[in-house]
């Protein structure tokens, strides 16, 4: 769910289910994906698996996203690092921040959800206006802990037009595409 200052609410539902999720809970995937307006720009969510598949990133960012959320839920931490190392992917592909933000502690009583891993982060894209590391912020592993960090939305106009790279303009819309065809 996305929250608002003003009190409004949106949800952005998970597009791709897990085998696990599908075994354990009976879970199905949404067939929306939409950027939300917000009073401070336009942001995207995407939940936990879906960042794992550069598509969908690349279809917010066609909409203008600047800001990626990506709440999630691993057990372990290869699973963690799979979803932290494609989020970092996207923050450069899609030139634009993204923000991971998982479950920490234990939930016994909830099956198949008892044991977790996890560490909030901010990523950037890599380049002269950003941290030398493409990180802006990480959290201490498997601690809660809230980031505030200030992130400068005018960095993304200036890299798209005076980056070292520019990956989002710099693609051949004459050898590939990808299209929404599902709602939103």
């Amino acid at each position: 769910y996305l929250c608002r200052r003003d009190g409004t609410w949106d949800k952005q539902s998970k597009l791709h289910i897990t085998p696990d999720e599908q075994a354990y809970w009976g879970l199905q995937g949404g067939d929306r994906l939409q950027v939300f307006e917000t009073d401070i720009g336009k942001i995207g969510i995407l939940i936990c698996y879906d960042v794992e598949f550069p598509e969908l990133p690349r279809l917010l960012a066609d909409q203008g996203m600047q800001i990626l959320f990506v709440p999630f839920w691993t057990d372990t931490k290869n699973a963690y690092l799979r979803v932290r190392r494609c989020a970092q992917a996207r923050a450069i592909e899609n030139e634009c921040y993204v923000v991971i933000s998982g479950s920490v502690g234990n939930l016994p009583r909830v099956e198949n959800m008892d044991i977790q891993y996890s560490q909030a982060a901010v990523f950037t894209p890599s380049d002269f206006a950003f941290p030398h590391d493409a990180i802006a912020a990480e959290a201490t592993p498997n601690t809660e802990t809230l980031l505030i960090v200030d992130l400068d939305l005018d960095n993304l106009k200036e890299l798209r037009v005076h980056g070292s790279v520019r990956n989002f303009r710099d693609r051949r819309m004459d050898l590939y595409k990808i299209a929404w065809t599902g709602r939103g």
